[in-house]
């Protein structure tokens, strides 16, 4: 079947944005046009829009006086669906809910010939569900297009289980004829962009409600650093927060709540509130002729001193030493010291180094080496206007300041934000990346679909980043591999590493530190806690592992406690021991728990953030002595731990 030809009549069913953008778009084409609305005069509200709108742009010289008139003239109100009886294609777009939608195709199938394609512009629900109650399926089709449809190229032609394999490629072939970029994905929750683009929005919340930065920083950190050409919290505005908030929960009840689509309750206040963004007048910013545009947070100037050095391999900061010495700083290349990183700038007494994932706070204990700061990725140093800085808690303010000089000397605004793993723009990259090889693994769509279909849509709308599949094949792709692995071992369910990318980030481990033992003792956690469903379903994460040493973290919940708001011996007791045993598994060799006892100090409450942190004390041939002190978040020590372990024969990994 091929693509449509211009002769063909196209309905349009849903006189909203959507609908009157996409019977636009087929007016444009040359089609005769059936628009259609249950609301009275919605239909000739909307042609009346499309009027004006192509005068504007023929005011303006970007259309032509007679096309202008010729487009909006093609497009007819509809009295009722049965003016639909001779469309050769109808096209839904109206309120997402799937029994509206089965309802009206159930009722289209009776007015519309028996060869008529019907295709419906759901943003997330199941292409499959919608067909189930047809009497022909094999016809339906998803054809998802984007806001606003006359501009935005991208198209998602999505195929349900019994969808024709002629059907989509006339409607893949006509979306191209239409002037459109059409991508074809499987019916999966989300599709491909409202899937892969979830973590765009996700990690810029979820970093919003760990307090690293306020909205108007992140926005500027992806923008002026990542590359982006929105920010996350913008771009929500723009969208509308009760729209994409929609859509974060239809695909989190779509893949049965799984943790990495859970929606955010910053946004669901937002929308309770009707702070809705641009169209309510206010969102996470302010619009209006009288409100003032965001700031983003920037540290005011400062000045370093000392000697800088650069230490070691520094691959992608290689540029930002490049700029540095363009303007005007000497910087002396010296090996690097590998109980700090493979590679990183020292300005005086201070080492600054691209963000691996772990904490500023969490390096600098684990090296022992306190001042240290945490730099975040940007997409190219050499061209960004503004980079995100990480403090660790040891850093001494000299310290901070002197790096903070560095990088202003080189001409850049540092924002500095709270010690977060990964910062903003690192663990936003490698979890996109993610979750793109995620799909493509589960078949929803090809390597080669998934980098248009991002970089073509509304929701990320991507300035010079390459996309989530081609930062494999970029300077990115280191780091984002390591930030994938590095979030994933924080044990936040939310960063599970897609299956297929696990192989491939063992052997980008091995291959840059085979005998590297803290990078042995990191894979040793990662692959445990994957497999550690235990501890997941508890809420622990892992927050640190090295040689001989682990630190684990737990908040207690109301179901963990007695009647007294009490936190169950047992459970301390668990944290404790998966703590032991993340610690005597750091060397990459399997052990067995000896004996171990533990000894109660406080109660734990409701509430309490608990961290066990352990370390060995005594290692013999083949035994090991460990102890464990559980705190919680005030530093109380709620209960002490010693355990004893045997090496036995086998890898971990």
């Amino acid at each position: 079947m091929p693509a449509l030809s211009s002769a063909v009549t196209i309905g349009v069913v849903g006189a909203g944005a959507m609908g009157a953008g996409i019977a636009q778009v087929a007016a444009q084409a040359g089609h005769a046009v059936r628009l259609y609305d249950m609301q009275p005069g919605a239909a000739d509200k909307a042609i009346a829009g499309m009027t004006r709108a192509l005068l504007r742009l023929a005011e303006k010289g970007k259309l032509s006086a007679a096309d202008a008139a010729a487009i909006p003239a093609r497009v007819r109100p509809a009295s009722s669906l049965s003016d639909m009886a001779d469309c050769g294609l109808v096209i839904e777009a109206i309120v997402e809910r799937l029994d509206s939608k089965r309802s009206l195709f159930g009722e289209l199938e009776g007015i519309v010939a028996p060869d008529c394609i019907l295709a419906t512009n759901t943003s997330s629900l199941s292409i499959t569900a919608i067909a189930a109650g047809m009497q022909a399926p094999t016809r339906f089709v998803g054809m998802h297009f984007f806001n606003p449809a006359p501009l935005m190229a991208l198209v998602e032609v999505v195929t349900g289980l019994a969808t024709a394999a002629e059907v989509t490629a006339a409607i893949r072939d006509t979306a191209r004829a239409w002037g459109k970029s059409p991508v074809v994905a499987q019916s999966t929750p989300g599709f491909i962009v409202n899937r892969v683009a979830r973590p765009y929005y996700g990690e810029g919340l979820r970093l919003l409600h760990e307090r690293a930065a306020d909205p108007a920083t992140i926005d500027a950190v992806m923008r002026e650093a990542g590359g982006f050409r929105m920010g996350p919290f913008e771009l929500m505005d723009l969208i509308g927060l009760d729209v994409n908030f929609a859509v974060s929960n239809s695909v989190y009840n779509a893949y049965f709540q799984d943790p990495r689509f859970k929606p955010s309750l910053i946004q669901q206040e937002m929308v309770a509130a009707g702070y809705l963004g641009r169209k309510s007048g206010r969102g996470f910013f302010a619009y209006g002729e009288s409100a003032a545009p965001p700031v983003p947070a920037a540290e005011p100037p400062r000045a370093f001193s000392g000697t800088v050095l650069a230490r070691g391999a520094l691959r992608l900061l290689g540029p930002l030493v490049e700029r540095l010495r363009a303007a005007g700083i000497a910087i002396e290349t010296l090996p690097a010291e590998t109980r700090i990183g493979a590679g990183y700038l020292q300005v005086g007494d201070c080492v600054v180094l691209l963000t691996d994932g772990r904490t500023a706070t969490a390096h600098a204990a684990q090296s022992n080496f306190a001042n240290l700061v945490k730099l975040d990725l940007a997409f190219d140093y050499a061209r960004a206007t503004r980079c995100a800085v990480a403090r660790a808690d040891q850093c001494f303010a000299a310290g901070f300041d002197n790096a903070v000089g560095l990088l202003q000397a080189g001409g850049l605004a540092v924002s500095r934000l709270d010690d977060a793993p990964a910062l903003a723009v690192m663990r936003t990259v490698a979890m996109l990346a993610n979750e793109a090889a995620d799909a493509v693994h589960q078949g929803v769509c090809s390597a080669a679909t998934a980098t248009p279909g991002c970089r073509r849509a509304s929701t990320i709308r991507a300035g010079r980043w390459p996309g989530p599949m081609r930062s494999a094949s970029t300077p990115w792709s280191a780091s984002s591999t390591t930030s994938a692995r590095t979030t994933a071992k924080t044990g936040t369910a939310s960063r599970r590493c897609c299956a297929a990318s696990l192989p491939q980030a063992g052997a980008s481990m091995a291959d840059a530190a085979p005998a590297d033992p803290q990078h042995l003792a990191e894979a040793v956690g990662r692959a445990m806690f994957d497999r550690d469903r235990a501890s997941q379903m508890l809420g622990l994460t892992l927050d640190s592992i090295a040689p001989g040493r682990a630190r684990m973290t737990m908040r207690v919940r109301p179901d963990m406690c007695n009647g007294h708001a009490i936190c169950h011996g047992g459970l301390i007791f668990t944290l404790a021991d998966s703590t032991f045993a993340y610690a005597c598994n750091s060397y990459n060799v399997n052990t067995v728990a000896l004996g171990c006892t533990i000894d109660f100090m406080a109660a734990g409450k409701e509430g309490e953030v608990l961290t066990a942190a352990g370390e060995m004390r005594q290692q013999g041939s083949r035994t090991g002595l460990y102890d464990i002190t559980v705190t919680n978040q005030d530093g109380k020590i709620i209960a002490l731990f010693r355990g004893k372990s045997y090496r036995i024969k086998g890898d971990v990994l």
